[in-house]
C-alpha cells in the first residue's frame, strides 16, 4: 500500500509541481489551511507537506491544531515556505514541523526529504 500524503499549498503551480514529483504516492490536495486540516482529520496521512502562508488558516495554525490532537500529533509535517530566514525556519521547527523546505526547492531535494521522513517515521517510501 502506498503512503498517503496531504499536500497543502494555495499556489496552483506549486501544487501541480509537487503532485507531479510525488505522483507515485497516494495524494490528497488542499488549497487552504482549513481544507488541509479537514483532510488530515478525515484520513490521517503518513506525511503532510504544508505551505506556511495560506488562506483561511496558516500552515503554522494547521500545524498547531495537528500537534494538539492526540490522533494526529505524531504525523510528520514538512513545512514549505518562501520565507527562508533563519528565524522563520527556527520558528517552524520549534512549532513542531519535522522538516522545513525553502521555496523554490530543488525537485530532487523534495523527493529525498519525503523519502527520508517516511523512512524515519517507519513508513515505507515508494521506490522509484
Amino acid at each position: 500500500m502506498k503512503p498517503h500524503l496531504v499536500i497543502a499549498d494555495d499556489e496552483a503551480d506549486i501544487c501541480r509541481l509537487i503532485t507531479f514529483l510525488l505522483r507515485s504516492y497516494d495524494l490528497a490536495e488542499a488549497r487552504n489551511g482549513k481544507r488541509a486540516l479537514e483532510l488530515i482529520r478525515e484520513l490521517p496521512p503518513d506525511l503532510v507537506l504544508l505551505d506556511v502562508m495560506m488562506p483561511e488558516m496558516t500552515g503554522l495554525e494547521v500545524l498547531d491544531a495537528v500537534r494538539r490532537n492526540p490522533l494526529t500529533a505524531a504525523i510528520p509535517i514538512i513545512l514549505l515556505s518562501a520565507k527562508g530566514q533563519a528565524a522563520e525556519i527556527e520558528r517552524g521547527l520549534q512549532s513542531g514541523a519535522t522538516r522545513y523546505l525553502v521555496k523554490p526547492f530543488e525537485p530532487l531535494a523534495l523527493r529525498t526529504c519525503v523519502a527520508e521522513v517516511l523512512e524515519e517515521y517507519h513508513r515505507q517510501p515508494v521506490k522509484e
